[in-house]
């Protein structure tokens, strides 16, 4: 398993060559390295009632995207979801926000049912309810670290890129990153309740889910592609 630091430098690398490029999949990953720093920086404050738990599951969710870029990228099969997304991303010329929320909404809707799905299984059942509480709970707090890094998303990535950005930060406050927060929470409370339905399925019933789970992030896709 990778250490911190090979994940933090393997994502570094990627965005400064990709910003060399002027590679629009440098807004979503420059995003997912702050909040994979911070949420490394939690670990080490003992934020969770399972630090080992969440460190694992940090760096399993990293490896799916990873997968998925190395396999697009040489030409591999890829899932549908980040086959759409890297076209997106390098065919469309989008405001930086929608490239964001595309990567986000992969990355969370899909790859992270499928991350939990792996962690969980084998061993929900063995678990006690006190347990399964906490496991909830840790997926939860990872909520409060990801508000706490949406100023410096907008602030350091977004609105230097597109002024509209900071217009509304000045017309609205930060009720724009709070509606932010606010979705990519309800988006983990329905990537946890998918998760948890997985795991209780039949095993036939598990590959339909997927699917399911696959087109809905691929129609909200097109939704946040949309010109505005």
């Amino acid at each position: 398993m990778p250490n911190k630091s090979e994940v933090l430098q393997r994502m570094d690398t990627l965005v400064e060559a990709w910003k060399t490029n002027d590679d629009s999949r440098q807004v979503f990953l420059s995003c997912y390295r702050l909040m994979t720093g911070n949420m490394l920086e939690a670990l080490n404050k003992e934020a969770f009632h399972d630090p080992q738990w969440i460190h694992t599951l940090l760096h399993s969710f990293a490896e799916y995207y990873f997968d998925a870029l190395n396999c697009y990228d040489c030409g591999k099969p890829v899932s549908k979801v980040w086959m759409e997304v890297h076209q997106y991303t390098l065919e469309r010329e989008l405001r930086h926000v929608q490239y964001l929320l595309m990567g986000v909404n992969a990355h969370i809707n899909y790859d992270l049912v499928l991350t939990l799905y792996d962690m969980l299984h084998q061993d929900w059942q063995n678990l006690s309810p006190k347990e399964q509480k906490q496991r909830y709970e840790d997926h939860c707090k990872v909520n409060e670290i990801i508000a706490a890094t949406i100023d410096k998303v907008q602030d350091e990535l977004l609105t230097p890129a597109d002024p509209v950005m900071g217009w509304i930060d000045t017309a609205f406050g930060r009720m724009d990153e709070y509606l932010l927060s606010r979705l990519i929470t309800s988006w983990r409370q329905e990537v946890w309740d998918q998760a948890c339905s997985m795991i209780l399925s039949e095993e036939n019933q598990r590959e339909v889910l997927r699917l399911s789970i696959e087109n809905s992030v691929i129609k909200r896709n097109k939704l946040i592609a949309l010109d505005f």
